[in-house]
């Protein structure tokens, strides 16, 4: 029978893109991963990859059987973890991943607060911004914004939050009070744009007593960027209009150093969504921490509402 641990190897390697990566990842020598895999594709009478000097490549029979691997491993993960966790609570490491703005805000708090009730579970965090492939970054859980179009995941929707056009007073001043409530005014003054809406940043808004408005940007940005702390920053030294989430201004519009630009209209609520890979049993350490932050989004705090 072919071992386990060459079932993990061949992942890493594949993970990695090469015999050094998963060697430095597995705290093995090249040459000890390099004959592993030799042995592996011996084992099973198929060549699994093609070599070159600089990278590998899978087979077509080596697709197919990584990702066999991959389902074979988790759930060997998943039933050491259960076995574990029958006897002394949690254990092993959770790793997560979102955007730095959420994780900062948001989860830090309530990490700290699950970690401590959970003292024999390692947490990672790592902030991204841009969607990571979590099977082969192996990550358990991605926590993440807007709608979820992943389908190669599940899902949980864990809150809603709304988004606000918002600009510094200062800003207001230059233009005049003609800004506020107005969206094809605020069309036409300097916007600055999340890189995620950039080719579709047409927005529908819902007053009052259900009247209707579109929200379209007119003209180039005049800044384009992949952080929401960047955008806001430009907002305060009111260089232009910027849309974003409550969570994130909360404290700037109650201190007035930022506006909101259309008080009177609402944008369509947003989505805050774990996700997390598809597979026959979901490990509980998944499990205890999606029903953790729903929880702990759910409480009558500034800015969460629960799905």
């Amino acid at each position: 029978m072919v071992s386990l641990d060459r079932f993990e190897l061949f992942c890493a390697v594949v993970q990695a893109g090469s015999f050094t990566g998963a060697a430095e990842r597995l705290q093995q020598t090249r040459a000890a991963v390099s004959f592993s895999i030799k042995q592996l594709e011996a084992e099973l009478g198929v060549t699994l990859l093609t070599r070159t000097t600089r990278r590998i490549a899978l087979t077509d029979a080596g697709e197919r059987f990584y990702q066999r691997c991959l389902q074979v491993v988790e759930d060997a993960r998943i039933a050491i973890d259960e076995a574990r966790a029958e006897h002394s609570g949690l254990q092993g490491s959770l790793r997560i991943t979102s955007t730095v703005e959420y994780g900062l805000k948001v989860l830090a708090p309530a990490l700290q607060a699950f970690c401590r009730l959970h003292p024999g579970l390692s947490v990672r965090l790592e902030t991204h911004t841009a969607q990571v492939d979590l099977v082969r970054e192996r990550f358990d859980v991605a926590i993440r914004l807007g709608q979820a179009q992943d389908s190669n995941y599940r899902g949980v929707c864990l809150a809603t939050y709304n988004v606000r056009l918002v600009l510094a007073p200062s800003l207001l001043a230059v233009h005049g009070a003609q800004l506020i409530n107005a969206p094809e005014h605020l069309a036409n003054v300097a916007q600055l744009v999340h890189s995620r809406f950039e080719q579709n940043n047409r927005w529908e808004l819902l007053g009052d007593k259900g009247r209707r408005a579109v929200f379209a940007p007119q003209g180039t940005p005049l800044l384009v960027a992949d952080n929401a702390s960047i955008l806001r920053a430009f907002a305060l030294q009111g260089a232009g209009v910027t849309l974003l989430p409550d969570w994130l201004v909360a404290d700037d519009l109650a201190s007035g150093q930022l506006l909101d630009g259309l008080p009177g209209y609402r944008f369509a609520a947003q989505s805050v969504y774990a996700l997390y890979p598809s597979s026959r049993h979901v490990p509980r350490k998944v499990r205890a921490w999606i029903d953790f932050i729903k929880a702990w989004l759910a409480m009558p705090e500034p800015g969460r509402r629960g799905c």
